[in-house]
């Protein structure tokens, strides 16, 4: 397992190109107002997604049978199973087979175990750790196994990240949480591509290390990066740079 946390260089946010920069920004806001709207009423994120729930159970996905925008593809989760850690649970974020940009599947693969096929060949982009107070800790990777998902190729899963997203009128379970999901994942894009291609290393030098082990399926290998993440800190940073930006025009 690799889980240490990913340093972001800051001059990596001035190589971003303004558009970017802005929609960064622009995301950056509509998180913060997710969660003055939520904290106004007394909810967080997390809370809402698991109202109505019933019992929470550790592994159980939530809300049952996931969120899913049938116009986007988009798919995304709630569980928790990491006992004894500062974590409260974390979010699985998918995108399905028919809307990724075209032209794209999974890697070739010889092994034993049945990867999802068609239209339900999804890849996992990213997860998102939370804290008990419905704020988000991290940012993580995975091995295939754990999200039993399609294996995409780096290049292929940052793609798709500009094609995840729940529209303006998805209501379920909670039209701040779906909001917040789609927005988190631009606002926090430099360090999501890091994670990516971090994550096609880890799997390649798991491969060279152990020859004739099925990577995708090795028990052993369950997260390849870790990155912890703070909201307000990434607009400041974020603003820093549209200014600086700015000033050199």
């Amino acid at each position: 397992m690799n889980d240490k946390a990913l340093e972001m260089d800051h001059d990596v946010f001035i190589e971003l190109s303004r558009t970017q920069l802005e929609r960064m920004a622009d995301a950056g806001a509509r998180i913060v107002e997710c969660y003055r709207v939520l904290q106004k009423a007394g909810l967080n994120i997390v809370g809402e997604v698991l109202k109505g729930q019933g019992e929470f159970y550790e592994l159980e996905h939530y809300p049952k049978d996931d969120v899913f925008d049938g116009e986007t593809y988009s798919q995304y989760y709630y569980h928790a199973h990491r006992a004894r850690t500062k974590e409260n649970g974390h979010f699985h974020t998918f995108l399905r087979q028919p809307g990724m940009p075209g032209g794209i599947s999974p890697v070739p693969y010889n092994g034993a175990e049945p990867w999802p096929e068609g239209n339900n060949a999804l890849s996992h982009l990213i997860g998102i750790s939370m804290d008990a107070y419905g704020f988000p800790l991290g940012l993580f990777a995975t091995n295939r196994w754990v999200t039993a998902e399609a294996w995409y190729k780096a290049e292929d899963v940052m793609a798709m990240l500009d094609h995840f997203n729940f529209k303006i009128d998805h209501a379920y379970p909670s039209w701040p949480v779906n909001l917040w999901i789609s927005a988190m994942l631009v606002l926090f894009r430099p360090q999501i591509e890091v994670l990516i291609r971090q994550r096609d290393q880890v799997i390649a030098g798991w491969e060279c290390r152990y020859p004739g082990v099925d990577v995708y399926e090795d028990r052993e290998l369950e997260l390849t990066g870790y990155t912890a993440i703070n909201v307000e800190q990434q607009i400041k940073r974020v603003v820093a740079a549209i200014e600086m930006r700015g000033m050199a025009a």
